[in-house]
């Protein structure tokens, strides 16, 4: 049995299936995710688990050097953009206007759903390499 880390199975899977520059997605209740993209769906009720406790569990176990995050994210959601500079200080980082964030998830590998409550509580994340 495993003792640390991510427990869930689906989402372990698909963390250890990653490679150098697939995205995923860590998004709030309301986000869309495009057909055909894998959703794991961690929700279960409206504000469990947070934004900010899934992209602490998961970013514990992924190297990314770089994320998208929607425009105003700064304005609308100053908390949990807080928590994305905090993460993911001295990775690139893209904003970019919602309506395209929704289009860019379509190429994600899958996308994991919180329970976020909160508007524009997502992010794509960009995969680095774990090594060099």
């Amino acid at each position: 049995m495993k003792k640390s880390g991510i427990l869930n199975v689906q989402l372990s899977a698909l963390i250890a299936a990653l490679g150098h520059k697939d995205l995923f997605l860590i998004g709030d209740c309301g986000m869309p995710i495009p057909p055909g993209v894998p959703i794991v769906d961690l929700v279960l009720v409206q504000g469990v688990p947070t934004f900010e406790q899934v992209v602490r569990a998961v970013m514990n176990e992924v190297k990314a050097e770089k994320i998208t995050i929607a425009e105003n994210m700064d304005v609308r959601n100053p908390k949990n953009r807080a928590v994305v500079d905090e993460v993911f200080a001295g990775v690139e980082t893209e904003i970019i206007p919602h309506e395209e964030l929704k289009k860019l998830s379509a190429r994600c590998r899958f996308a994991v759903r919180t329970g976020e409550n909160t508007p524009l509580a997502n992010v794509i994340v960009q995969c680095g390499v774990a090594f060099g």
